[in-house]
């Protein structure tokens, strides 16, 4: 437990961001997570172990989650959930099932005394201590934009696309067996080592040169040798990943396309849903969180993407007007937990009292109000 905790009146709140593909847990004002985790669970009914979002009935999704916050409380956090407060990051337009099934197992089964449910967008920016940003959540099952502006989400200037860590894990997978390496061989935990020690962003004039083909392809970088270690210590198997592989894994972030949905056209196309007089401000206050937007090479690629599409693209170019240059605010951290320390610093401050959803209001009609539903965040008697 927290050493504070005997000094304290009132125990800090837990702080959970429940990703797709890791948790972050910890406690309320500390600056780091007490522990990142796999958002896997440990069936307590066959000892399987299986993603937390893999379910087929609502059912199965209330013993999981159950099961997988048992998993926190007692095995890494090790306080007990009762009479405690949260506070939960989460995503603005994420599941409404999910979220309903996590405030009735909190409040039912673990018997905590509130839920405060904040938006990953708002509380990241909250790190920065800036009232507008462009914030650009780069994770594990997809890429979302959100306009931030004086501190309201801009909703309607929402944008979000599939690719994110899973999909450069597809392109790793189908680049490796087309060289020969067996599917067994390329685990999803295998992948994520490969990418991470291995692979990064190439720049702009690089990936045109690839993009083009023909005889002119850029020379490679060196290719790498990656050890596998199967379930015997001592049965382990060499692999080698190709150099053109290393360099363009995350290209499926840029690839063009007649939709527009590349990662620098989602970021534009999100500002121009934005008014006029706020684009600019955003343009010159761009965030980017989450794990995948950790990788060498994203953020020059980025930036040079951007500024060449307002430059060259002729859709963009008769929309934005003016000398604009793209800048970006450096994270307090790491990218990776962003997100989970604004929900740290909030938990710390009054919102826990006034604005958390209490035990007792929940019981009355068991529903958590939902970000964009007018009728579930107007006044009281209004």
């Amino acid at each position: 437990m927290p050493i504070y905790e005997s000094v304290m009146q009132e125990k800090p709140p837990i702080v959970l961001e429940i990703g797709t593909a890791y948790t972050k847990l910890g406690f309320a004002a500390e600056p780091s997570p007490r522990k990142i985790v796999r958002t896997e669970v440990v069936l307590t009914t066959t000892g399987c172990t299986k993603r937390l979002f893999d379910y087929d009935t609502t059912e199965q999704l209330y013993d999981q989650i159950v099961d997988f916050l048992q998993s926190i409380f007692f095995k890494n956090l090790l306080v007990s959930p009762k009479e405690r407060k949260f506070v939960v990051v989460e995503n603005t337009f994420g599941p409404t099932l999910f979220r309903e099934k996590l405030a009735r197992v909190l409040f039912v089964h673990f018997d905590a005394s509130s839920v405060l449910f904040v938006p990953v967008h708002l509380m990241a920016l909250s790190t920065l201590a800036v009232p507008t940003a462009l914030v650009v959540d780069i994770g594990y099952s997809e890429t979302s934009v959100m306009p931030v502006f004086s501190g309201v989400q801009i909703m309607s200037a929402f944008r979000d696309q599939s690719y994110g860590g899973r999909a450069v894990h597809a392109e790793i997978k189908r680049q490796l067996m087309e060289a020969g390496v067996k599917e067994s061989l390329l685990s999803e935990g295998v992948l994520e080592e490969i990418k991470v020690r291995t692979c990064f962003v190439t720049t702009f004039e690089r990936a045109q040169g690839y993009a083009k083909g023909g005889e002119d392809l850029p020379k490679p970088p060196p290719a790498v040798e990656f050890i596998v270690r199967n379930d015997d210590p001592d049965d382990e198997e060499m692999i080698q990943v190709p150099g053109r592989l290393r360099e363009t894994a995350f290209e499926v972030m840029f690839e063009a396309s007649n939709e527009r949905d590349s990662l620098p056209h989602l970021i534009l196309r999100s500002i121009l849903d934005c008014t006029v007089d706020v684009r600019k401000s955003l343009i010159e206050s761009v965030f980017l969180i989450g794990g995948g937007s950790m990788h060498a090479g994203l953020l020059a690629r980025l930036k040079h993407e951007l500024q060449h599409l307002l430059v060259h693209d002729s859709f963009y170019k008769t929309r934005f007007h003016g000398d604009l240059q793209f800048k970006f605010f450096p994270a307090v951290g790491h990218q990776n937990f962003t997100a989970w320390l604004g929900g740290a610093l909030c938990g710390a401050t009054d919102h826990v009292q006034t604005r958390s959803l209490a035990k007792d209001t929940y019981l009355k009609n068991e529903h958590v109000p939902d970000w964009s539903n007018l009728c579930d965040n107007r006044p009281t008697g209004s």
